[in-house]
């Protein structure tokens, strides 16, 4: 139960003193329940489960919480965005079925023909690319950065940024932005 409340309470983004406080114990033994050093009375589990919105079940289950563990299969992305056709970029989804996450991953398949080159695009954020198969070149308005197999780049994302497969075939590009969302609405960036 220990490291379950410890999941739980990050995964509510609470402190430990908030959640103390809405269960209506001590930082300090909240903190020794979250080491496994004390075990709440029923009372006590049963408004540690209010207070984390869950069945009182999950703070006992030695069950993995499926939302918190999500494997996708490479033939299991979700096809996102219109890419159908041969200049347009194609995305597909990674761990899509998650809900609240903090990063969005997915694989970009970018276009091999410069004259079908995509609008620079722009978000708030940081975004992460990673060359899988396949070269490519990701053009910000003052600099190029090609990038081969194995390669990787980190950056803001609210720098215009786009991408292009180079060298005959569309690279495989692993993306991953995070953006701190203000809301729900918020949370799904636009696509590079």
């Amino acid at each position: 139960m220990s490291s379950r409340v410890r999941v739980l309470r990050k995964q509510n983004r609470l402190s430990l003193e908030a959640l103390a406080a809405r269960v209506g114990v001590t930082k300090s033994y909240l903190s020794k329940v979250e080491r496994g050093l004390s075990d709440p009375s029923i009372s006590t589990a049963l408004k540690l489960a209010h207070a984390l919105n869950v069945d009182v079940g999950r703070l006992f289950s030695d069950e993995v919480e499926p939302e918190l563990i999500t494997v996708v299969r490479a033939d299991e992305r979700t096809p996102m965005g219109a890419g159908t056709g041969p200049g347009d970029t194609r995305y597909e989804g990674i761990a899509t079925g998650l809900t609240d996450k903090r990063m969005v991953p997915f694989m970009m398949h970018p276009p091999t023909d410069p004259a079908a080159d995509p609008p620079f695009k722009s978000h708030a954020g940081e975004e992460y690319l990673f060359v899988h198969e396949g070269t490519a070149e990701l053009e910000f308005p003052e600099r190029t950065v090609t990038l081969g197999p194995g390669d990787s780049v980190y950056f803001n994302s609210a720098l215009p940024h786009r991408c292009r497969s180079t060298g005959g075939r569309p690279a495989a590009v692993l993306v991953v932005i995070h953006d701190e969302p203000s809301g729900p609405a918020d949370h799904v960036p636009t696509l590079p």
